[in-house]
């Protein structure tokens, strides 16, 4: 188990915790007593943390090395139904931006998302999670294609941003988000956004736009990242909790603005203290969301699209 700074109290009163039980099966000592103070304790300092955290330490726990990726939710959720795709038909396939068909229930969706590694090879491999071009194309094949066949769209958001580099501009990288984000405010399918992890800039909302949006309890969702805010307002990284608070890019933050459509709680610690439990929330959220756009027409699905997004950024004297 990894901990972050913040944490280092809680793994004080584990390691506490476990010497206490050794000892008690180790000895004729009786610990019993003891133990359950200390458990008393862990789960109090556990809940002092946890309903306190600032904007920069959920930005740590968004990018926690144990937290569940998006292959990890949609495996989980759809079992050995889930059929992934590849290709852009034009350049290559991205592994930084899955997709593919899996079942929920009855029900078939069209899963996309951007995967990120766990070890060093496999970062190398899924880029970091951060898409080039034929990634957001991929993506925009595959909603096509959904639409086409009238299944719904399922978007799991969790990148640093899209790739920066020459090879992805000269490849048209601002516009192929720019694309993704037209086509998808028009698209006459339901489309259900869910961020599960970091949500930077034009790298998430190029596959962002959509009918109902979500966040997970401790993730981002902003146009900038903290550290990259702070470097070009302040020319250094030290003021980047300074930057995540001004950003207002926190599930709650955005919920207040009205610029997402609800939050899904994680369990105490955050997603990757309990998968399964994390699963079941994303799972029950998406058949939720589905259950209420599947009533509406897709002309009505798309005019309700286009006004909620017409609506953002309105200021009303």
């Amino acid at each position: 188990m990894e901990y972050l700074d913040f944490e280092l109290p809680i793994k004080e009163l584990e390691e506490q915790l476990d010497k206490c039980m050794i000892i008690g099966e180790e000895s004729d000592v009786d610990v019993t007593e003891t133990c359950k103070q200390n458990e008393q304790k862990l789960t109090e300092t556990r809940k002092e943390i946890y309903k306190n955290l600032t904007a920069w330490q959920r930005v740590q726990l968004s990018r926690h090395p144990n937290r569940p990726y998006t292959l990890d939710y949609i495996k989980a959720i759809c079992g050995d139904t889930f059929l992934e795709l590849h290709g852009d038909r034009n350049v290559k396939d991205d592994k930084a931006m899955i997709g593919g068909l899996g079942k929920i229930g009855d029900q078939s969706y069209m899963f996309i998302g951007q995967q990120k590694g766990y070890n060093t090879k496999t970062r190398q491999y899924r880029n970091f999670g951060m898409s080039n071009p034929e990634g957001y194309r991929k993506a925009l094949r595959l909603m096509k294609m959904a639409e086409k066949f009238g299944i719904p769209v399922v978007t799991l958001i969790d990148t640093p941003g899209a790739y920066p580099g020459l090879e992805a501009e000269e490849r048209g990288q601002g516009e192929a988000i720019a694309r993704n984000i037209l086509e998808m405010t028009r698209l006459r399918t339901p489309i259900i956004s869910i961020i599960i992890g970091e949500g930077a800039s034009g790298g998430a909302v190029g596959i962002g736009v959509g009918d109902k949006v979500m966040m997970l309890e401790n993730t981002w969702y902003t146009v900038i990242s903290p550290e990259s805010c702070s470097s070009i307002l302040w020319r250094s990284w030290e003021y980047k909790e300074v930057a995540a608070e001004a950003l207002k890019l926190t599930a709650k933050d955005m919920s207040r603005q009205k610029l997402i459509d609800g939050i899904i709680k994680e369990p105490l610690g955050g997603a990757h203290t309990d998968r399964e439990k994390t699963y079941k929330s994303v799972e029950m959220a998406i058949k939720k969301a589905y259950k209420e756009l599947s009533e509406l027409s897709p002309d009505k699905l798309v005019k309700k699209r286009m006004e909620k997004y017409a609506e953002m950024g309105v200021f009303k004297g």
